[in-house]
C-alpha cells in the first residue's frame, strides 16, 4: 500500500513498468514474479507475488483473495516442483489474504512475523488501545500464520535461504527478506512511490529506523511489493529518507504560523494532490507529527486524536 505523493505534489508512476498480469516472468535464475490483478492508486499495477526456487518453491506475498491470481500461482508450479513455503511480508489486504487458500491447495505452511497487531511500538500500542487516531486501512485483521518468524531468523528451502529482517514502519509486522545481496522489501521500499504510514498501524519513527537498518548493508537489487525492481538500492533509500525529512521541514514551517492539525497541514503542503488521495496524505502528516512529538519537537492539545492541534515546543 503506497502513496503517490512527493514534496507536496502528485508523483506520477513510471510508464515503463507494465507487465502482463497473471504471468510468471523470470527475473533472474530461480526467481519469478507474478503481478496480481489488483491495480489501484495505492497498489500501482498490482501486488508482486514472487516465486523463489527451482524444485521446492517459496511464494512470497500471495496477494489479495482472488481466484484468478490463485490459479496463476498454481499454474507457475511445474510437475516436478511444489510449493514448500508461503511467506507473508505484512498483513495488508493486498498481500496476505490469499495465503490461506494457497496453503489449503498445497499443504505449505504460512510464515509471517505475526498477526495484524504484531510488532507495534509501545507508542502505537498506546494509541491503538485509546482508539483515538483512526487507522486500520486495508488491514487483514483475521490473518494468522502457521509459523511466526523472528528478526534475524533464516528460512531455508531447497537451495535457497532467506534472512528475516524486521522492518516496521509501513505496518508493525512488516518484514523484508534478504536473499544474498538481494532484498525483497515489500512495501517498505518501492521505486514508484513512497509508503503510506498511517498510525497506529504505521509508525514513522520505526520507518526511518528501518531505512537506516537497510542502508547499513550493501545490496545489489531490491524487489518491492509493487512496481519494478530497484537497481540502485542505496540511492533509493537516500531518496526516501530525504523525502521524509523534506516533509518534516514543511510541517515545521507550517507550525511556525501557530497551532494546527494534520488535515490543515496536508491541505497546505499537498495543493496539487487529487482529493481522493488527500486523506492518505493527512495520515502521513499525522504520522510525521506523532514522530515529532515523540522526539520532543512538538506537543499537542489534550489527548492525542485525529483532529489534535499541534504546536512547536
Amino acid at each position: 500500500m503506497s502513496l503517490l505523493l512527493a514534496k507536496g505534489k502528485t508523483m506520477l508512476p513510471p510508464d515503463d513498468f507494465n507487465p502482463p498480469i497473471g504471468v510468471a516472468q523470470v527475473l533472474e535464475n530461480g526467481l519469478r514474479r507474478i503481478v496480481a490483478p489488483n491495480p489501484s492508486p495505492m497498489t500501482y499495477r498490482g501486488t508482486n507475488t514472487y516465486v523463489l526456487g527451482h524444485t521446492a518453491l517459496a511464494v512470497i506475498d500471495p496477494g489479495p483473495k482472488d481466484a484468478a491470481h490463485l490459479d496463476a500461482i498454481l499454474a507457475a508450479v511445474a510437475p516436478d516442483q511444489h510449493i514448500s513455503h508461503i511467506i507473508v511480508t505484512h498483513t495488508h489486504l493486498d498481500h496476505s489474504p490469499l495465503a490461506r487458500d494457497l496453503s489449503l491447495r498445497t499443504d505449505a505452511p504460512v510464515l509471517a512475523f505475526g498477526g495484524a497487531q504484531a510488532g507495534r511500538s509501545a507508542v502505537m500500542q498506546h494509541l491503538a488501545a485509546a482508539g483515538s487516531v483512526g487507522g486500520g486501512e486495508g488491514v487483514d485483521l483475521g490473518f494468522s500464520p502457521d509459523k511466526i518468524v523472528s528478526d534475524g531468523e533464516t528460512i531455508s528451502g531447497d537451495n535457497w535461504q532467506l534472512e528475516v529482517i524486521h522492518t516496521p514502519g509501513h505496518i508493525g509486522n512488516h518484514i523484508s527478506l534478504a536473499w544474498g545481496d538481494t532484498c525483497f522489501t515489500a512495501d517498505h521500499v518501492m521505486g514508484w512511490a513512497s509508503s503510506l504510514v498511517s498510525p497506529p498501524d504505521g509508525d514513522l519513527t520505526d520507518f526511518m529506523r528501518s531505512c537506516a537498518r537497510l542502508a547499513a548493508r550493501q545490496w545489489r537489487v531490491f524487489y518491492p511489493g509493487h512496481g519494478a525492481q530497484i537497481d540502485d538500492p542505496a540511492a533509493r533509500l537516500d531518496w526516501l529518507v530525504a523525502h521524509r525529512r523534506s516533509r518534516e521541514t514543511g510541517i515545521v514551517q507550517a507550525l511556525e504560523n501557530g497551532p494546527t492539525d494534520a488535515a490543515t497541514i496536508a491541505a497546505l503542503l499537498y495543493t496539487d494532490t487529487p482529493a481522493a488521495l488527500l486523506g492518505a496524505a493527512t495520515r502521513n502528516v499525522l504520522a510525521q507529527l506523532i514522530d515529532l512529538n515523540v522526539r520532543g519537537i512538538v506537543t499537542h492539545d489534550g489527548d492525542l486524536n485525529e483532529t489534535s492541534k499541534f504546536v512547536l515546543k
